[in-house]
């Protein structure tokens, strides 16, 4: 049987392909035992008819590997082209994004010298379902989705992540104040799953002032856990406060299938000039090396790496004159690396891999399962509308009711306009039309809101979508309007 690990790798776009040659010759001299199947994705594929950016043949190789070491690619501008990250992510259930930001003073300029925090990011919901709508004439729409099992499967993998790694601290990152049901389910799972980890450090921050924080004072920072869109900004906006996004890996990890990429694009403007810096894809492969249990090459080219940062060699993103020795192109950064393989850093701190196996257990069922009374109480009609004032649209619209549906209010872009609205109130030409049951004692049915669909058609609106109302066992699965 073979020694070698099968792994697929993509050389990618841009700057992918030069970057992807220095990693792999970097890790083959350090004594990587691999087994390549390459595929080609990104921008020629897209071009070539496939929105998708991934042939299905590709598809075939990742199930084989389920490891996948791919380059930056380009996604071709104008309408139709779909992320083939995000695609790739979804598809294989890569749930966690795994970001190390670590700052490399001083031999890279940096404001922050004592930097080293961990971004986990949740990586398959939120609003990277791409789910979006142009409702009416001026409005769109994109929707947010956040799951209670895709909350507790990334938030468990942090702390499991923390407590294997050696880390004492936590923070969590959501928008709860405004975004009351999503983001507060996020918020209550943390809490909740944290009571098991009681060794770690906790925190919740609202996402604004803990991105302030984290901008201005990282150090306070070990590991932070985020919903999708926050942590792609921020691990971004935290790569970049290390001294340069060229230095930053990171890994997608799912149950079954595994990815490792830089963090950052396709760099067009560089592509062929021998300028890019292949560290955060050298990174993502030490990530790699560790996924696939070869800690020894892992540590050798990590050493060899933090070696070459300290001893000055450094291409053009991080040169800095008065601390770097020699600005060196990607082939001669990498022959730099190869040539420390063995060494390690006397004044950064080397690292040293090991075994660290993060096993993502499931919450344990409780011992009886929470059974959800679900009810109908009501529906939010939105109509598109454009010919009078919010009091012109309620007094035509409550109207026309039903046996146990009356209209309780109106909102335009989430802030209540009828009744008593006020005239001041910037209105577009979308409107939520809430209907609740008249009575606390009546049953709603699906048949009812048809009837009132009917209803307000036949009076000449247009409505573009509805939303029906629930209660769960009692607690409303809604909110209110703004000033409702």
């Amino acid at each position: 049987m073979s020694d070698l690990t099968p792994i697929t790798v993509a050389y990618g776009n841009g700057i992918g392909p030069e970057i992807m040659e220095a990693t792999l010759k970097i890790i083959k001299a350090a004594g990587a035992k691999l087994d390549i199947e390459t595929i080609v994705i990104g921008e020629e594929v897209y071009l070539r008819g496939n929105n998708a950016g991934i042939e299905p043949s590709s598809w075939d190789s990742l199930r084989r590997t389920k490891v996948f070491l791919k380059s930056p690619v380009t996604t071709p501008q104008g309408g139709g082209f779909k992320s083939m990250n995000v695609t790739i992510r979804k598809t294989l259930g890569l749930f966690a994004n795994v970001r190390p930001c670590i700052s490399y003073y001083p031999y890279i300029e940096t404001k922050h010298t004592s930097m080293n925090m961990v971004i986990i990011r949740e990586n398959e919901e939120d609003l990277y379902g791409g789910i979006e709508h142009r409702q009416t004439i001026e409005v769109y729409q994109c929707l947010k989705l956040i799951t209670r099992p895709g909350s507790e499967k990334i938030i468990r993998y942090a702390f499991e992540f923390a407590r294997n790694n050696n880390r004492k601290k936590i923070s969590c990152f959501v928008k709860d104040n405004i975004m009351k049901m999503t983001d507060g389910l996020f918020h209550k799972l943390f809490d909740e799953i944290g009571e098991e980890y009681p060794e770690i450090e906790k925190e919740v921050l609202i996402v604004d002032i803990g991105a302030a924080r984290m901008a201005t004072s990282p150090e306070i920072f070990d590991v932070i856990v985020l919903q999708n869109l926050y942590g792609d900004i921020l691990s971004d906006v935290a790569a970049m406060m290390t001294g340069s996004l060229g230095l930053a890996g990171s890994s997608n990890i799912g149950d079954n299938f595994a990815m490792f990429e830089a963090i950052h694009g396709s760099a067009k403007d560089l592509a062929g000039k021998n300028e890019a810096n292949p560290s955060g894809l050298l990174l993502g492969a030490v990530l790699m090396l560790n996924h696939i249990k070869q800690y020894d090459v892992a540590t050798n080219v990590h050493n060899a790496l933090l070696k070459t940062i300290e001893d000055g060699i450094h291409t053009c993103d991080i040169y800095r004159e008065g601390t770097s020795k020699q600005k060196v192109g990607t082939r001669e950064y990498a022959d730099a690396i190869i040539a420390r393989l063995g060494q390690k850093p006397e004044t950064l701190k080397p690292v040293l891999y090991n075994e660290k196996i993060i096993t993502i257990k499931e919450k344990p069922e409780p011992k009886s399962k929470i059974k959800f009374v679900k009810e109908l109480v009501g529906v939010d009609l939105f109509i598109d509308w454009n010919n009078g004032t919010p009091n012109d649209l309620g007094d035509m619209l409550k109207r026309i009711q039903t046996a146990n549906l009356k209209l309780e209010m109106i909102s335009n872009r989430g802030t209540k306009v009828y009744p008593n609205g006020f005239p001041e109130t910037f209105c577009t030409d979308h409107w939520r039309c809430r209907y609740i049951k008249k009575n606390k004692t009546d049953r709603i049915k699906h048949p009812e809101i048809i009837e009132l669909l009917e209803k307000v058609y036949d009076h000449g609106f247009d409505f573009i979508k509805m939303e029906l109302l629930y209660y769960f066992n009692g607690e409303a699965g809604f909110t209110k309007a703004q000033g409702q």
